[in-house]
């Protein structure tokens, strides 16, 4: 029998978690609607738990007093009639009438500190009406369940840390962009299977992304979106300088999918638009859609007939076959192993299988078909075949619905494999524009834009990609790779200690800080950046080799090519030519260099503008590889 059951608005859910697993830690046994089991007729099940609880805690919040909370209000009735209840408030608010007698303990800004007066107040209600708890089990046991993209989402977890006192922002979210500004956080999974965690979430990231390829939203990125999760409406958009909240939950039986959405106002957390969706399981795609129009249009976005194709394009009509796409997603996401990766290629196969037209299933696994090649070829006709295949596949998505942005995302990553810049730069430039308010392409835009020269267009591109997912480190070290690509040397060491003091979680690339102080000739503090990283990795070696250089010590440039050919082999071709160029040893240098163009070493995509191979600027061998390469004006 449970000791402690939760009352609260399905809405709050995220909110009540950490008093959920405090009063576990506590050792109590907590019952909240997160563990009605799929097919359990929901009604009859919280009934019994109800009434059979020895401690009711009832969590008024703005939704559970508003018109919506009748199903709080009655179970809190039960409670008071059987002498068990137990007020909390997490809001401003004052329970309703015949709820007030009883002293409220608050917990508003409670971040989950078990220690904090306000917490221990509760406890003590609880051990008043239900006795002490049982020994208390360690931290991890019995623990809520935990999405896995909050686990694995570059950054997140590390965001989370920084996010709380503000030290992250370095380039201020502003509230700017007004009324039009929006956060899909995750929806919380009421399925009672921590296994269907992933569809919840993927719906959101469907969502996302869905309101992102409208002109005029500015739509968080994912990452940010997910560090927040645990966090109440306002306190979630002022991290993310944000004006709107959209947050919900999915529950799910055989027969039953029921999904809530609800739109709230950041500055006071007043809920502006909400629903609840009862359908057949096959019906979740209507639904996002639904959503995503209503939420688009309670922004004031205009949504004629090319906005809501835009919600809608490069995807499924079939719920199946979404299913496998999401489900694809979360076990890359967990995992990104040999095994996992062509576990993921054989779920969007399914998908295509049942829905041949589903332009969305081909982009991605085209996007996964050439990480995994990149990744786990064994050879250079392997490597060639999983790149001609992923091209194949990018090529279907954009003849399906030739205004995904996804599709031309996929093609401009092949292009960009296969050294074809200018086609890749065409390719990449039009993703953008079918979806300027995704982060993540906007990081790889302005990766794109600097290795073609492009300094200005890819610093607004990663600074706009850091307002829109500030959470998110991979954006705050995409900048330090623009700046050095701008020749901006002095801005990237200057950015790397700003970013180190005040939010040392988002600092992860010491490679171009340390490239740009050997261009400054300051060694001792490039070879302080360069011993961040692994003895044997490549980057290092290859900083290490041209400090030598630069310094005289032949010898010793020598031998770090020595361990550098000993680890990577052929694949570090990009860099041999960099570490001769600066020895002087121009013919060694070139013969590297046009080895890696035949073998397509990436390193080459930063030939145009990388410093270290300013040595061999002028030699005509130099202009001809630029041409090989193609790289737009």
């Amino acid at each position: 029998m449970s000791k402690v059951f939760v009352s609260y608005k399905a809405e709050d859910r995220r909110r009540i978690e950490p008093l959920v697993r405090a009063l576990q830690a506590d050792g109590y046994s907590v019952w909240w609607d997160q563990h009605i089991g799929t097919g359990d007729e929901w009604r009859q099940t919280i009934e019994r738990e109800l009434d059979s609880a020895k401690c009711v805690l009832v969590v008024w919040s703005k939704r559970s007093v508003g018109p919506d909370g009748n199903f709080v209000r009655d179970e809190a009735s039960r409670a008071q009639k059987r002498r068990v209840y137990v007020p909390v408030l997490i809001d401003a608010v004052n329970p309703p009438l015949g709820f007030g007698e009883s002293q409220a303990a608050s917990l508003r800004g409670w971040k989950g500190d078990r220690s904090d007066p306000n917490y221990q107040a509760v406890l003590s209600g609880v051990r008043r009406i239900a006795g002490a708890g049982t020994q208390p089990k360690s931290r991890d046991a019995d623990q809520v369940p935990v999405s896995r993209r909050a686990v694995v989402a570059t950054g997140a977890m590390t965001a989370v840390a920084i996010a709380g006192a503000g030290g992250w922002v370095l380039l201020k979210p502003s509230r700017s962009s007004g009324a039009q500004s929006i956060a899909v956080l995750p929806f919380a999974n009421l399925s009672g299977d921590p296994g269907q965690a992933y569809f919840s979430d993927g719906i959101a990231e469907e969502l996302r992304n869905a309101l992102a390829r409208l002109a005029g939203l500015k739509v968080v990125g994912r990452t940010s979106s997910e560090a927040v999760r645990d966090e109440d409406a306002a306190t979630a958009a002022k991290k993310l300088g944000v004006a709107n909240i959209l947050t919900g939950s999915v529950r799910q039986s055989p027969s039953t999918i029921r999904i809530s959405a609800q739109l709230v106002d950041g500055g006071n957390g007043i809920e502006k638009w909400s629903e609840n969706y009862d359908r057949a399981p096959g019906d979740a795609i209507k639904i996002q859609t639904d959503i995503a129009e209503k939420v688009a249009t309670a922004l004031s976005a205009t949504l004629g007939a090319a906005a809501r194709t835009a919600v809608t394009i490069g995807g499924t009509q079939n719920a199946d076959a979404q299913r496998l796409v999401i489900q694809s997603g979360a076990i890359v996401d967990n995992s990104f192993s040999k095994e996992s990766v062509e576990h993921g290629l054989l779920l969007l196969d399914k998908a295509i299988q049942i829905d041949p037209n589903y332009a969305a299933a081909y982009a991605r696994k085209a996007a996964l078909t050439i990480a995994y090649g990149n990744r786990f070829s064994e050879d250079a006709l392997q490597l060639a075949q999983t790149r001609a295949d992923a091209a194949r596949l990018a090529s279907t998505a954009v003849g399906i619905a030739p205004d995904f942005p996804e599709a031309h995302f996929a093609l401009a990553t092949i292009y960009s494999s296969n050294l074809q810049v200018a086609a890749g730069y065409r390719e990449i430039k039009r993703a953008i524009q079918l979806a300027p308010g995704n982060a993540f392409m906007l990081t790889r835009y302005a990766n794109f834009a600097g290795g073609i020269g492009h300094g200005d267009e890819a610093l607004r591109a990663v600074n706009k990609a850091i307002a829109l997912d500030p959470l998110n480190k991979a954006a705050y070290n995409e900048r330090l790779r623009v700046l050095y690509r701008a020749r901006r040397y002095g801005d990237v060491a200057e950015f790397a200690e700003n970013l180190k003091r005040q939010a040392p979680q988002m600092f992860d690339a010491p490679e171009p800080v340390g490239n740009a102080l050997v261009m400054l000739k300051r060694y001792r503090e490039a070879q302080a950046y360069y011993s961040q990283m692994a003895p044997d990795f490549w980057a290092r070696l290859t900083g290490e080799a041209v400090i030598l250089a630069r310094m005289g010590d032949r010898e010793g440039a020598e031998r770090k090519v020595d361990a550098l050919q000993r680890a990577n082999g052929d694949a570090a071709s990009y860099q041999y030519g960099e570490i001769y160029a600066q020895l002087g040893d121009f013919d060694r240098a070139f013969e590297n260099l046009d080895h890696g163009f035949e073998i397509k070493d990436a390193g080459l995509f930063g030939l145009k503008v990388d410093g270290l191979v300013d040595p061999i600027r002028s030699d005509p061998r130099f202009a001809a590889l630029l041409r090989k390469m193609n790289f737009p004006s």
